[in-house]
């Protein structure tokens, strides 16, 4: 084996420096305040019993897809799901991928053109970053949640450019603060000055039903969504939901769906009756829980006066700002003592000085657990 490069040793070193190095987890048996599975679905019983019953009798069952989309692996299943995707959501069609950065990667790398602008929030997610990364197009960030400064940036754009098509993104819900942008204020604002709207509802779906775009009706004043299936949905995959003329675009020139081996028949029906289960009075149940939840881990912050510490959101995602790597890690470490798992974010998924806990909840947490939960947490804001 060859001696491991020395440039890749000083990077890993600097991270240990920085008390930041990065290590998998182990699973545990802690109160979950951690993973995207907002509504449990991905430990239901019955869920998987649903799945294995609806593949029992399929003629075309395998254990894998046997190939790309575009050679042997598109199994019946991929239609069904894309055109449930389709109606369900609201749009005129969908075109299904392997997960959220795969879709992610594969539209902002084939879709913008040399000569286009990408505008993007500066909060969005490193799959975002990463695609637009890898295409032609020039990109600027704007301030987060900020329409006059993505206005002023579209004015100097437009005022030394001509002919171009700009792209403007955002997430519904932002993975790492958890806030929403204004929806229909930015629908109106893209319509308004010709711009092509990108949203990612990877945290909506599930959480606020079909997404917070369809929510509104804007399904048709966009260009695309973006849509998961491995977080509220308990599964695995994601969808870009837009035209027609954008699905066949994609098959055609986005490299992660091409180049790829598809999803298992097995992955595709866990996403079928994930969606299934959604609708069920069940899976309604979970989603009213869930957002009862919400709402007293809200009113706990206030009545525990601890509103300073946390980012406001209305989200899953709430996030309790703990300044430094090493107190962020010592709150989580004092919450896993506790009983209770919650991830520190640190630098450089999130600036120097902005370290965070971020916490998921979920339908299945108890009211209690949550008192406690905050209760450790308090104590890190009085140091």
């Amino acid at each position: 084996m060859s001696k491991f490069p020395k440039k890749l040793v000083e990077r890993i070193e600097t991270r240990e420096a920085k008390n930041n190095l990065r290590i998998l987890p182990v699973r545990n048996d802690l109160v979950d305040f951690s993973s995207n599975d907002y509504l449990g679905f991905a430990s239901d019983v019955g869920l998987r019993d649903r799945v294995n019953s609806f593949l029992g009798n399929k003629p075309f069952f395998k254990n894998g897809a046997t190939g790309s989309r575009l050679l042997s692996g598109n199994h019946p299943l991929y239609h069904q799901l894309e055109q449930f995707l389709a109606k369900y959501h609201g749009y005129e069609d969908a075109v299904v991928f392997n997960s959220g950065y795969d879709a992610n990667i594969g539209l902002f790398s084939s879709v913008p053109q040399r000569g286009d602008v990408v505008l993007y929030d500066e909060l969005v997610h490193a799959s975002i970053r990463d695609g637009i990364r890898m295409g032609n197009a020039k990109a600027y960030k704007y301030r987060h949640n900020d329409l006059e400064d993505l206005q002023n940036r579209i004015k100097r754009i437009r005022n030394t450019l001509k002919n171009l098509e700009i792209y403007v993104v955002t997430e519904s819900v932002f993975s790492m603060d958890g806030d929403s942008p204004d929806i229909r204020e930015l629908i109106r604002f893209c319509n308004r000055h010709s711009l092509h709207l990108i949203v990612d509802e990877a945290h909506a779906i599930g959480v606020f039903g079909k997404g917070l775009v369809p929510k509104i009706g804007g399904q048709h004043q966009v260009f695309a969504s973006v849509i998961t299936f491995g977080k509220a949905l308990g599964s695995h995959g994601a969808a870009i939901l837009g035209s027609t003329s954008l699905k066949n675009y994609l098959i055609n020139f986005s490299n992660s769906l091409i180049y790829t081996t598809g999803l298992s028949p097995h992955a595709v029906a866990t996403i079928l009756m994930a969606y299934e289960h959604l609708q069920s009075p069940e899976g309604i149940k979970s989603q009213e829980r869930l957002l009862e939840n919400i709402d007293y881990f809200n009113s706990r912050i206030e009545k525990l006066k601890l509103r300073e510490m946390f980012l406001k959101s209305d989200s899953a995602i709430q996030i309790a700002i703990i300044p430094g790597a090493e107190q962020v890690k010592r709150c989580a470490q004092n919450l896993r003592a506790t009983g209770y798992d919650a991830k520190p974010i640190l630098s450089p998924t999130v600036p120097e000085g902005k370290e965070r806990l971020r916490l998921c909840l979920h339908a299945y947490n108890l009211q209690s657990d949550m008192d406690q939960l905050l209760h450790v947490i308090s104590k890190a804001k009085d140091g």
